[in-house]
């Protein structure tokens, strides 16, 4: 059995090697890098468990509320310990330390080689919220053995220094942490400083009050754990390639973490190129004009000089538009410049959609499209006769607002008299009420709609362009909405129209009678204070 340290002492009898004052600066230090250490690893959780299984919202809200009940376990279960204060937190932090450094690393590798990771989610959070929640108790303890000062100073100093260091963490995750060393690098890092900080205070402040035994067992402990995480932090990107290779297969050609997201490139001589954005198939060579001829051609009937394409960034959209001759520009507004120009740069990309970067008529603006069209208004109003609304199903959250009321009232600034509004609106096969929800939106703007479909192969592109596992329907179609303000847009192709590899009249035809056997009344528009788009 492990030996128990030397029983509480008075603050007049603590065997400090510091004086008491500096003893409890220590430990509100500790304290604070505890507190950020335990706030990335909640963050890092949110945002891999986000990027894999979709829905931050709900991921988000799984994570807090298990972690704040677990807190409150932990805090109980702590009571146990303090009588042997010292040693049960320089335990209890290297447990934490490994589990909260590991934890991105173990759920990633659970979505690769299991298919699912909401149950390690929940299990992490729960882990890792109990061994929190058993700081403090055990540190108010500690700090009062070194302190003579009254227990309501004491704890009003032990809080202050814990929410000034879960401050300083939520900080340093999406700024210094995320964009600097990755989810993966980041979580095992934020475990060693935790580990050094747990260990350094008992063993050196603490360490006269501790048995021998305990000493040597406390520093066995941590430095297992800083071997553990120094070994995964340096086999982390010989890991990342293996789990890619597993995901994406083994035709992996570009792998790029941009500020917004996570672009891979699949594709060689073997195989047509797949993009994927956050592990998301947005597009397969094999069959993604059916999707973009869908969507661009039937806006194009009518004027069309001047184009805005909302999202869009790999070019694909702007290519089945500048095959217009009489198209004079075409405006890109995509949020992640890096995508951009990975769809400029590529060879495989940019062949695919035909070097359109290179036109002189294109035009590319890096910024969200919901504040670009809210900063439009005077500069751009009524500048555009055709509006592409290239962007992610609707019921994925970060594009939720890109779907909502007030976002299609700030298009209509931009449109031209008689200009129309296209829309990519999911799947109305196997997500109706997603795809009716757009279409009620639409028209609660002031927009009149002509809803329709395409088509395209169970496999592939036409798996997406927001595959999403989980066992959701398998997706065999894509819906859209062609929309106009006052006079409801006719389908059908321009006179011009340039010679199309799926799309005709009969097609278009079929879709619209494809879409209305799916149709819901009644729905509410979604707006930005009540979204009615499900996860």
């Amino acid at each position: 059995m492990i030996e128990q340290s030397v029983p509480s002492l008075s603050p007049g009898e603590t065997r400090l090697p510091v004086r008491p004052g500096a003893g409890r600066f220590l430990i509100l230090a500790v304290v604070f890098i505890c507190a950020a250490c335990g706030l990335v690893y909640e963050l890092e959780l949110v945002a891999l468990a986000s990027y894999l299984i979709g829905d931050s919202v709900t991921q988000a809200s799984v994570v807090l509320s298990v972690m704040v009940f677990a807190m409150g376990v932990g805090s109980l279960l702590a009571k146990r310990l303090r009588c042997r204060a010292a040693f049960g937190f320089g335990l209890l932090e290297a447990a934490l330390a490994l589990l909260g450094g590991s934890s991105a690393l173990v759920l990633y590798a659970s979505f690769v080689w299991m298919g699912e990771s909401r149950y390690v989610l929940v299990g992490f959070s729960l882990g890792i919220g109990i061994l929190i929640g058993a700081e403090i108790p055990l540190l108010m303890t500690l700090i009062q053995r070194v302190s003579r000062q009254d227990a309501e100073g004491t704890v009003a100093d032990l809080f202050a220094a814990d929410y000034v260091g879960a401050l300083v963490g939520g900080l340093a995750f999406p700024f210094l942490l995320l964009p600097w060393l990755g989810q993966l690098t980041g979580a095992l890092l934020t475990g060693a400083v935790n580990a050094v900080a747990g260990g350094a205070l008992v063993l050196w402040v603490f360490g006269r009050d501790l048995t021998r035994r305990s000493r040597w067992v406390l520093l066995t402990v941590n430095v297992l754990v800083l071997t553990v995480l120094a070994t995964a932090a340096v086999l982390v990107d010989d890991f990342e390639r293996v789990a890619r290779r597993a995901v994406y297969g083994d035709q992996v050609r570009v792998a790029l973490s941009t500020a917004e997201q996570e672009v891979v490139v699949t594709g060689d001589r073997d195989g047509p190129l797949e993009l994927y954005l956050d592990g998301r198939l947005r597009v397969s060579a094999r069959d993604e004009y059916r999707y973009h001829e869908a969507l661009v051609h039937p806006a194009m009937r009518g004027p069309h000089a001047r184009v805005l394409i909302l999202g869009g960034g790999d070019g694909l959209a702007a290519r089945e538009v500048l095959r217009y001759g009489d198209v004079r520009s075409v405006t890109v507004v995509d949020l992640d410049p890096e995508f951009v120009r990975l769809a400029r740069t590529d060879p495989a990309l940019a062949a695919l959609n035909g070097h359109v970067y290179d036109d002189p008529r294109m035009r590319t603006v890096a910024a969200d499209a919901f504040t670009w069209l809210r900063g439009a208004q005077g500069v751009h109003e009524g500048a555009y006769d055709v509006v592409v609304s290239d962007l992610p199903n609707p019921g994925i959250t970060p594009s939720t607002k890109l779907y909502s009321e007030e976002f299609y009232g700030l298009a209509t600034r931009v449109l031209a008299d008689g200009g129309r509004l296209a829309v990519h609106a999911g799947s109305p096969m196997a997500e109706p009420h997603l795809y009716w929800t757009v279409d009620a939106t639409l028209r609660a703007a002031g927009f009149s709609t002509s809803p329709y479909r395409a088509t395209g192969r169970p496999s592939g592109f036409a798996a997406g362009p927001d595959r999403v596992t989980g066992g959701k329907p398998a997706v065999r179609d894509w819906g859209f909405e062609l929309a106009g303000l006052g006079t409801r847009p006719r389908l059908g192709l321009a006179a011009d129209a340039p010679r199309l590899r799926s799309l005709a009249m009969p097609t278009l035809l079929a879709g619209v009678r494809g879409v209305e056997g799916t149709r819901m009344k009644g729905l509410p528009a979604s707006t930005l204070m009540h979204p009615r788009y499900g996860g």
